[in-house]
């Protein structure tokens, strides 16, 4: 399985910035895909994840109401909409994917990672 994130760049705070990911590959066996973030000197935290089979979907607490998941599943395609950037959203963001259909935050869960994709906000 291969993952591919991009979409990153600079933009203002209030701005808005879509990511995408597209898998390939083997994908069969991967069912939830979901986006991280590692800022500098932070670790990798959860941004929100979803489910290719049935489209469950939840974000982390810091993002919800501003940034929304969806996904393609013809496209092999999930994407983040980042809507009213923060500055605290500057970080890499990273799309990851795992076999079976429990959605899950936990870093160390995820078998497959992306090569992430810089968003910078600025002030």
């Amino acid at each position: 399985v291969q993952l591919q994130a991009f979409g990153g760049g600079l933009v203002q705070a209030g701005g808005s910035l879509r990511l995408s990911c597209v898998a390939s590959g083997r994908t069969s066996s991967m069912n939830v895909i979901a986006w991280f973030r590692q800022a500098p000197g932070k670790e990798r935290e959860f941004v929100g994840v979803t489910s290719w089979s049935d489209g469950r979907t939840y974000h982390a607490d810091s993002v919800k109401g501003r940034f929304t998941i969806s996904r393609d599943n013809a496209k092999k395609t999930m994407r983040l909409q980042m809507n009213n950037l923060e500055l605290d959203d500057t970080a890499v963001y990273y799309c990851a994917g795992k076999n079976g259909n429990r959605l899950t935050d936990v870093v160390n869960e995820y078998d497959y990672w992306g090569q992430g994709t810089l968003v910078t906000v600025s002030s």
